[in-house]
């Protein structure tokens, strides 16, 4: 799955001259933490999350330092908090450099993404214009579902699930081989001994994900490992 599987499509936005007393209201009435600002073109030029919004002079939330604390952070800094906490419009608040992903990127890069740079959504855009949205929430639906499919399979020979599930387990780098594995009606067993518990969690959890398993019989056993004294 990618990207474009999961995106929400009919995007929430608004234009750079928006009030911020709007955008508060889009975001509540919506039911959103974050909304795209578009330009007359529909060109994505930011966005406004709820993070923007939090230290503003109306509500006494700005953000108040100790002088040496002031003398410290610069002039550049102060400026931009200041903008951000007495700014009217979407372009005084918004944030420009805005991390943005194509449809077809696979989910697992667009996971790592949200890891890496610490985002909870992220704009889709097609030739600097916003298609969709996807957030870490879209993810999670997309993992429900994704279960759900798995669930509804029909049943599958046990010869055949028999090699799925040999071919999946060998294609795996942690994969320690010399483990056996049987299929009786759709019930897995799995004999040997693998050299850490890490490794045994693991190829129970990769069996439990294929298709058509109903069950798992475990008979694996991890290595003792003899410590030799002096």
């Amino acid at each position: 799955m990618n990207a474009g599987d999961v995106m929400v499509t009919n995007v929430v936005t608004v234009r750079p001259h928006t009030s911020v007393q709007d955008i508060a209201k889009t975001l509540i009435a919506n039911r959103i933490s974050a909304v795209p600002v578009v330009d007359e073109a529909d060109n994505l030029v930011g966005i406004v999350s709820e993070g923007d919004l939090i230290h503003r002079v109306e509500v006494g939330t700005d953000q108040r330092r100790s002088w040496w604390v002031e003398f410290l952070a610069g002039k550049q800094a102060l400026a931009q908090e200041f903008v951000k906490s007495h700014g009217r419009r979407a372009v005084d608040v918004m944030t420009g450099k805005v991390v943005t992903v194509n449809a077809d990127m696979p989910l697992s890069e667009l996971a790592s993404l949200f890891e890496k740079r610490r985002i909870k959504r992220v704009p889709v855009v097609d030739n600097g214009k916003i298609v969709g949205i996807v957030s870490r929430a879209d993810l999670v639906r997309a993992l429900a579902k994704s279960q759900l499919e798995v669930a509804s399979h029909g049943q599958i020979a046990d010869s055949a699930l028999c090699a799925n599930i040999i071919d999946r387990l060998k294609s795996e780098l942690w994969w320690p081989g010399g483990i056996g594995v049987m299929v009786h009606d759709q019930i897995v067993e799995l004999w040997g001994v693998v050299e850490t518990q890490a490794q045994k969690d693991a190829i129970k959890i990769a069996v439990e994900a294929m298709p058509g398993v109903q069950t798992i019989s475990d008979h694996l056993s991890v290595q003792q490992r003899i410590s030799h004294g002096l």
